[in-house]
């Protein structure tokens, strides 16, 4: 090897003699880094949560829940149940298995009266809500990283055995 090619020259090393592609292929990628930035910070990859909300004569149901998440992260769902034309008197939340499929469940605030699967919906039961009140729960979620696609997450609201409203919603999880 010549004592030559170890040297700078002004040629090769400013003006890039010999080099056309390579400043096109930093170039890309830089680009391609700051995109994927803005994006981010546009809420592309989720994070900020979206309110869907059911009502009826008898009661009304909001959740309130990101519907992007990425792998790993931690989020809340939160379900707003008020008993507007009557008391709710066995209120029970059923959740479909789309909220739990490669989902970790951290904590319930409140803790339900119980809990118990129904053909592999969570039902999630909770004392008498009188008329006019409201329940508020709190589910803290992590994505497993290994989750990716979209989900489809349902919830219903039943007093005792009578279907009172239901909502349906997707959340799309991101590597």
């Amino acid at each position: 090897m010549d004592l030559a090619e170890h040297q700078l020259t002004l040629k090769r090393h400013r003006d890039l003699d010999g080099r056309n592609i390579d400043p096109w292929i930093r170039r890309f990628l830089l680009a391609l880094l700051v995109s994927t930035v803005v994006l981010a910070l546009l809420n592309t990859f989720g994070q900020l949560p979206a309110t869907s909300t059911a009502r009826t004569p008898v009661a009304t149901l909001g959740v309130t829940a990101p519907e992007r998440v990425r792998g790993g992260l931690l989020f809340e769902a939160r379900f707003t149940v008020t008993a507007v034309g009557r008391a709710l008197k066995q209120p029970e939340l059923v959740l479909s298995s789309g909220w739990f499929e490669s989902m970790t469940l951290n904590t319930t605030e409140p803790e339900p009266k119980e809990e118990r699967n129904d053909n592999g919906r969570v039902v999630l039961t909770y004392d008498e809500i009188p008329a006019g009140r409201k329940l508020v729960v709190w589910l803290q979620f992590q994505a497993n990283p290994a989750n990716l696609g979209s989900q489809r997450q349902e919830v219903e609201l039943f007093d005792g055995t009578e279907r009172l409203l239901g909502t349906t919603r997707s959340m799309f999880v991101f590597p």
